[in-house]
This record gives structure tokens, C-alpha cells and sequence, in this order.
């Protein structure tokens, strides 16, 4: 027998305490109280990692609930014509469809956004990341080379704030910002200036899309 499974064969031959169970499921019904007042009483870079992670749990669980709610959906049934008289208690319920739908608002919100953008993308030519991105040498000696600055036209909202410089990984130039855009309407035969809303899609890359980056065949 290995030497480390004392405690498992001790189990075996003698089993557990009488109260093992319940105090087992105290000891669970306290643990929210418990982690709640450590969460409190914890600061500095550890209550960062520490809330990161619990609402990371949270937004989980959220999804995981939204996932397994059902909700009892009533439509009114056309087809159904019921024969002869109906009283009148009845009248209100009259062809009434009841079913039961699982309701998962997460992933129809999903499909909704996909199918809100997908329009036929023109062929774009791939660009190299060497196109879009310069490396920016950083640090005293200037030996850090992880930082990139955005070679095109990028869009960012009003609320947009630049992060710490020290801690910025993607600079985008405030003369590369636009907010602005002339559109020419194919039938009018017309240019607007209008605003930009937002950058939806780039048919480069998903992190383009994020950074706001405008090349050829962005929505």
C-alpha cells in the first residue's frame, strides 16, 4: 500500500463521523458569507484578482441559469376552430396554443447580432500585420518591443479614454481617429458626410474589429 493513503484506508475500516454530512453542508451554507467578508477585507492587486475571478463565476452562473429557464410561451392557434357552442368561460382561452420554450435569451441575442451583419463581403486582399501595425521600441534602453502602433484609419467612440502610456499596447495616433465618413449612395449619385456609429466588422481580423480599425470592407 502506498505510503500517502493512510487516511482513505482509515476511512474504509472505521468510515466517518456521525455529523460528517451535516457539518459538511454548514460549512457549504457559510462558504458565500465567508468568501463575501474575505472579498471585503482584502485590497491592493490581490482584491483585483480576487473580484476578477468571482465575477467571472457570476457571469457564468448567469448564463448557465439563462440557459436552463423555461417560461410557459401562449400564442393564438388560427387552425383551431372548435364545433359547436362554447361557453363563455371559455371564450377568453379560445384557441390558445400553450407550449413550453427553453429560453435562452443568450444565445438568441448572439444570432440576432450575427445575422444583423452578415452582408456579402467583397474579396479583400489579406494585409500582413507588418502593414497595419509599426513596432514601437520601448523601455530605457529601449530593448521592449511589445508595443504597436495602428498604421491605419481607426474609429473610437467619445466616451474613448487612452489607457496609461506605460501600460498601452495598441497606440492609435489622434490624427489616424476618425469620426467622420463621406458615403456615396450608389443610386443618388450623391456624397454625405456623416458620422461613424461604430466599426461592426474587418474582414482582416476579429482583433482589427475590436481595435476599430477602417481598411477595405469594413461595416
Amino acid at each position: 500500500m502506498p505510503q500517502n493513503e493512510h487516511i482513505e484506508l482509515h476511512r474504509k475500516r472505521y468510515g466517518r463521523k456521525f455529523d460528517y454530512e451535516e457539518r459538511k453542508r454548514k460549512k457549504e451554507a457559510r462558504q458565500a458569507h465567508t468568501r463575501a467578508l474575505y472579498a471585503q477585507r482584502i485590497h491592493g492587486l490581490r482584491a483585483k484578482m480576487y473580484n476578477k475571478q468571482r465575477f467571472q463565476e457570476k457571469a457564468e452562473m448567469r448564463k448557465t441559469i439563462a440557459m436552463h429557464e423555461e417560461r410557459s410561451n401562449k400564442h393564438a392557434d388560427d387552425e383551431k376552430i372548435p364545433d359547436g357552442a362554447v361557453p363563455a368561460y371559455l371564450l377568453d382561452r379560445e384557441g390558445v396554443s400553450r407550449a413550453k420554450v427553453l429560453s435562452n435569451t443568450i444565445k438568441q441575442k448572439r444570432k440576432e447580432k450575427a445575422g444583423k451583419w452578415a452582408v456579402p463581403l467583397p474579396s479583400v486582399r489579406p494585409m500582413a500585420e507588418d502593414e497595419i501595425f509599426k513596432v514601437v521600441k520601448s523601455g530605457k534602453r529601449k530593448k521592449a518591443m511589445w508595443k504597436r502602433m495602428v498604421n491605419k484609419v481607426c474609429f473610437v467612440g467619445d466616451s474613448f479614454t487612452r489607457k496609461p502610456p506605460k501600460y498601452e499596447r495598441f497606440i492609435r495616433p489622434a490624427a489616424l481617429r476618425f469620426k467622420k465618413a463621406h458615403v456615396t449612395h450608389p443610386e443618388l449619385q450623391t456624397t454625405f458626410y456623416l458620422d461613424i456609429i461604430g466599426v461592426k466588422k474587418n474582414p482582416q481580423s476579429a482583433m482589427y474589429s475590436t481595435l476599430g480599425v477602417i481598411t477595405k470592407g469594413t461595416i
